[in-house]
Protein backbone atom coordinates (compact mmCIF):
# COMPACT_ATOMS: atom_id res chain seq x y z
CA UNK A 1 0.00 0.00 0.00
CA UNK A 2 1.03 3.17 -1.05
CA UNK A 3 1.65 6.06 1.87
CA UNK A 4 -0.41 8.81 -0.32
CA UNK A 5 -3.51 5.93 -0.50
CA UNK A 6 -2.87 5.12 3.50
CA UNK A 7 -6.09 6.00 5.34
CA UNK A 8 -5.70 5.44 8.77
CA UNK A 9 -8.52 3.67 10.57
CA UNK A 10 -11.14 5.90 12.70
CA UNK A 11 -9.69 4.47 15.99
CA UNK A 12 -5.87 4.57 15.19
CA UNK A 13 -5.28 7.90 17.54
CA UNK A 14 -7.23 6.82 20.13
CA UNK A 15 -5.42 3.58 19.71
CA UNK A 16 -2.22 4.80 20.09
CA UNK A 17 -2.84 6.87 22.90
CA UNK A 18 -3.96 4.64 24.69
CA UNK A 19 -0.55 1.91 24.03
CA UNK A 20 1.70 4.85 24.07
CA UNK A 21 2.96 4.78 20.45
CA UNK A 22 3.81 8.49 19.35
CA UNK A 23 5.85 7.70 16.39
CA UNK A 24 4.21 6.93 13.05
CA UNK A 25 5.83 4.11 11.13
CA UNK A 26 3.23 1.78 12.77
CA UNK A 27 0.53 3.84 11.49
CA UNK A 28 -0.68 1.47 8.45
CA UNK A 29 -0.13 -2.02 10.54
CA UNK A 30 -2.07 -0.54 13.24
CA UNK A 31 -4.64 0.56 11.01
CA UNK A 32 -4.45 -2.85 9.31
CA UNK A 33 -4.66 -4.57 12.92
CA UNK A 34 -8.27 -2.44 14.00
CA UNK A 35 -9.72 -3.27 10.28
CA UNK A 36 -9.61 -7.03 11.14
CA UNK A 37 -10.27 -6.45 14.52
CA UNK A 38 -13.66 -4.73 13.66
CA UNK A 39 -14.40 -6.73 10.99
CA UNK A 40 -14.19 -9.78 13.62
CA UNK A 41 -16.14 -7.59 16.37
CA UNK A 42 -18.94 -7.46 13.56
CA UNK A 43 -18.88 -11.46 12.93
CA UNK A 44 -19.23 -11.53 16.22
CA UNK A 45 -21.68 -9.39 17.73
CA UNK A 46 -23.43 -8.21 14.52
CA UNK A 47 -22.07 -4.67 15.14
CA UNK A 48 -19.18 -2.13 14.06
CA UNK A 49 -20.31 0.84 15.18
CA UNK A 50 -17.72 2.99 16.36
CA UNK A 51 -20.04 5.10 18.13
CA UNK A 52 -20.97 2.86 20.69
CA UNK A 53 -18.37 2.65 23.25
CA UNK A 54 -18.23 -1.27 23.71
CA UNK A 55 -17.89 -2.12 20.58
CA UNK A 56 -15.06 0.86 20.10
CA UNK A 57 -13.56 -0.79 23.60
CA UNK A 58 -13.87 -4.55 21.90
CA UNK A 59 -11.85 -3.27 18.47
CA UNK A 60 -8.90 -1.57 20.32
CA UNK A 61 -8.53 -4.45 22.86
CA UNK A 62 -8.52 -7.01 20.29
CA UNK A 63 -6.25 -5.26 18.61
CA UNK A 64 -3.90 -4.49 22.00
CA UNK A 65 -3.92 -8.57 22.12
CA UNK A 66 -3.10 -8.51 18.37
CA UNK A 67 -0.52 -5.90 18.42
CA UNK A 68 0.85 -8.51 21.72
CA UNK A 69 1.20 -11.54 20.20
CA UNK A 70 -1.87 -12.79 22.48
CA UNK A 71 -4.83 -13.23 20.17
CA UNK A 72 -5.47 -16.30 20.88
CA UNK A 73 -6.58 -14.82 24.42
CA UNK A 74 -8.75 -12.24 23.25
CA UNK A 75 -12.12 -14.18 23.32
CA UNK A 76 -11.64 -15.59 26.25
CA UNK A 77 -10.77 -13.09 28.55
CA UNK A 78 -13.95 -10.38 26.85
CA UNK A 79 -16.19 -13.51 26.43
CA UNK A 80 -19.00 -11.53 28.64
CA UNK A 81 -18.26 -8.30 26.67
CA UNK A 82 -18.59 -10.18 23.26
CA UNK A 83 -21.64 -11.58 24.41
CA UNK A 84 -23.11 -8.31 26.14
CA UNK A 85 -22.49 -6.23 23.06
CA UNK A 86 -24.29 -9.75 20.72
CA UNK A 87 -27.09 -9.54 22.90
CA UNK A 88 -27.56 -5.83 22.28
CA UNK A 89 -27.50 -5.78 18.76
CA UNK A 90 -29.39 -8.87 18.15
CA UNK A 91 -32.12 -9.17 15.98
CA UNK A 92 -34.61 -11.54 15.69
CA UNK A 93 -35.22 -13.21 11.99
CA UNK A 94 -38.23 -13.47 10.20
CA UNK A 95 -38.51 -17.05 10.53
CA UNK A 96 -37.19 -17.75 7.38
CA UNK A 97 -34.10 -19.45 6.88
CA UNK A 98 -31.55 -16.61 5.99
CA UNK A 99 -31.39 -14.11 8.42
CA UNK A 100 -28.94 -12.13 5.63
CA UNK A 101 -25.78 -12.89 7.64
CA UNK A 102 -26.97 -10.76 11.26
CA UNK A 103 -27.18 -13.40 13.40
CA UNK A 104 -23.96 -13.32 15.70
CA UNK A 105 -20.68 -15.81 15.28
CA UNK A 106 -21.02 -18.12 18.47
CA UNK A 107 -17.38 -17.13 20.37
Amino acid sequence: MADEDFTPHELLVDFKRRMKIYHKSEDQELSRSLIASQARIKQITGSEDLKDPLIAELIMERSRYAYNDQLEFFEQNFLSDLLAAALQHYEPSDGGDDDGGTTPVPV
